[in-house]
């Protein structure tokens, strides 16, 4: 692969450029955005070689599409217009049953891969691009048997040479299983943070007494916004579920503690103790 295009050098799109660049020193890096400021901030951080538009793409052996969920449903057979017969368009997103309808029809839908690098942090744009996010990271590759076998291998070695594992899922198994491991852990922190800054008017109050527990478990409401609430509106029956389920065992909570039932408490807390065995060894986001 020789020319790379970016559409989106933010977090996601912005480490991968710096990994596949490290490892393959060759290639020319293209980014395009729909803003100027952060295509100049992504040269001068050298996350991508030139500038370009979607009117270039012809030219691409890959296009990375690293935004927003909603955009990409925009955007993704526009792209696939474009690309030549030998390019290969791979996206980022954190959903996938919409991105792939999108173009379960199109003419080049053997040209694009669907997938999802599970890493990430609470920062976005070009500045929040670091190198190595995503060694020992999951990449969720979706309708793997919709591309075209050659693109497959190409595209599976670039992401494992940069330290991913590989698995492989459907996206309706995708989309579900991500709302609860990562869209429901995102609207909890969001919510805390909601509830803390309510109750909490004198913000001077929330810092002095704010110690790693608070600020880890509320470190996910710093994300984007306008990342987040495409993602929840295309994962709706599933976030919804997940909420349900969320909201049920809250509720058996309070009510535990409403009948000063705290053995049980503890009982419930030694039970989900569990969960350190199940991630250990999982690199955390």
């Amino acid at each position: 692969m020789k020319n790379i295009y970016a559409i989106g050098v933010g977090l996601i799109g912005g480490s991968l450029c710096i990994d596949i660049k490290k490892n393959n020193p060759e290639v020319v890096i293209h980014g395009i955005s729909r803003k100027e400021t952060t295509l100049n901030t992504a040269l001068e951080l050298g996350l991508i070689d030139k500038k370009a538009t979607l009117d270039d793409l012809a030219n691409a052996d890959l296009v990375i599409i690293s935004i927003p969920v909603n955009a990409t449903v925009q955007l993704l057979p526009t792209v696939l217009d474009k690309i030549s017969d030998t390019g290969l368009v791979v996206d980022a997103g954190s959903t996938k049953v919409d991105i792939c309808k999108a173009v379960e029809n199109h003419p080049k839908r053997r040209n694009f891969l669907a997938m999802h690098p599970i890493a990430g942090t609470e920062h976005s744009g070009p500045t929040a691009a670091i190198e190595g996010l995503f060694a020992g990271k999951t990449n969720i590759v979706c309708e793997v048997e919709k591309t075209t076998f050659k693109l497959q291998e190409k595209a599976l070695k670039l992401f494992t040479d940069i330290g991913m594992r590989i698995r492989y899922m459907n996206p309706e198994a995708h989309d579900k299983h991500i709302a609860y491991m990562s869209h429901l852990s995102h609207i909890s922190s969001f919510m805390l943070g909601k509830t803390v800054i309510e109750k909490e008017k004198n913000e001077r109050d929330i810092f002095d007494m704010a110690g790693s527990g608070f600020a880890s478990t509320v470190r996910l409401a710093k994300s984007s916004p306008e990342m987040w609430t495409p993602i929840f509106e295309q994962n709706k029956t599933n976030v919804i579920e997940t909420l349900e389920e969320y909201i049920e065992n809250l509720t058996q909570f309070k009510e535990l503690m409403q009948a000063n039932d705290f053995d049980a408490i503890n009982t419930e807390m030694k039970n989900t103790n569990h969960i350190k065995d199940i991630l250990k060894g999982i690199s955390q986001e």
